[in-house]
């Protein structure tokens, strides 16, 4: 039975928090392998919570001024906070002190809510205002303010759908629930999004690359993350793999698994269905300036004008499937 959720993430409001600590030796610890935790502070509605923090990720590590960060509780202190029961969570940040990465970062909020309007079995999201306070006065004036968010444990997301989460070597591709996989390959389209895959990543212990994996009902189920590299988002660093031969990540490229066209033309129609939801989401995100949220809406709206051809697009799809 699906578990009872934290109130971290039942809530859609921008949460203001200050975070406080020793900013300029945690930003500075990069190297692969195990990263150091650093103690800062958090400061949410009034409550002092200790917290410790150090940075992750892979290839935003190396092009980020100010990468993701871990958040690690003591679960004993956040007690009568928002941040009740939890223990760590990802935080993904600016990467950038310029305006633009900060827009960055809420176009992959939106693609998040994207994603949660179209099914519940996707990490839910939290939008941050954050006032970070380097007490040894390193960062620069321009780092703070600024929005962040919070992704749900991947733990949450599980308990919250009923399932288990499983670790594989490999995906096999006739043990999965293939109409909730047509509809994440359909998902990846719409925001032209080719970071992901189901072989697990060279740094990896398990599959795949930009996926989780959850196990419900004997079937496996797929859950995407990490859109920067998308063409929604089309960050100032992002490439695409030179093997795709696309130029740009503002061009899509499908990258499902071949499966039963009955699916992916129900996943087509799903997404169709919630066009006036989807392309209204963009200016709904705060922060994200008129220009942007224009800019967004625009370019989701170039796979609808694909999908009023139900039938080519779909031909499409089966002709470059995997």
């Amino acid at each position: 039975m699906p578990a009872e959720t934290s109130p971290l993430f039942e809530s859609d409001s921008v949460l203001g928090v200050r975070i406080s600590g020793p900013f300029q030796p945690l930003v500075n610890d990069r190297a692969e392998g195990e990263r150091e935790y650093f103690p800062f502070q958090l400061q949410v509605d009034g409550a002092a919570v200790p917290v410790r923090i150090r940075v992750r990720g892979h290839s935003r590590v190396r092009v980020c001024e100010f990468p993701p960060l871990r958040l690690n509780f003591s679960v004993s202190e956040t007690d009568a906070t928002v941040f009740s029961g939890q223990d760590k969570l990802k935080l993904v940040t600016h990467c950038r002190h310029y305006d633009q990465g900060e827009q960055d970062l809420l176009e992959e909020f939106l693609a998040y809510r994207i994603f949660n309007l179209l099914t519940d079995s996707g990490f839910r999201v939290r939008l941050l205002r954050i006032q970070y306070e380097d007490r040894a006065g390193g960062l620069p004036a321009d780092a703070s303010p600024r929005y962040g968010f919070l992704i749900e444990p991947a733990r949450e997301l599980a308990d919250r759908l009923g399932a288990e989460l499983v670790e594989l070597e490999g995906f096999p591709r006739y043990q999965h629930d293939r109409r909730h996989a047509a509809l994440v390959y359909v998902f990846q389209y719409l925001i032209a999004n080719t970071d992901w895959s189901l072989v697990k990543a060279d740094y990896a212990e398990a599959c795949c690359h930009n996926i989780r994996l959850l196990e419900a009902d004997s079937q496996l189920r797929m859950i995407p993350y990490d859109f920067d590299v998308s063409g929604l988002v089309n960050a100032r660093y992002a490439f695409p793999d030179p093997k795709l031969r696309i130029g740009r990540v503002t061009r899509r490229r499908y990258l499902g698994v071949c499966t039963e066209p009955e699916y992916v033309l129900d996943a087509i129609r799903h997404v169709r269905g919630m066009k006036a939801e989807i392309l209204a989401l963009p200016a709904t995100v705060p922060g994200l300036k008129a220009k942007n949220a224009k800019k967004a809406a625009k370019f989701l709206d170039g796979f609808f004008e694909r999908a009023e051809n139900e039938q080519k697009l779909l031909k499409n799809f089966e002709s470059s499937c995997l």
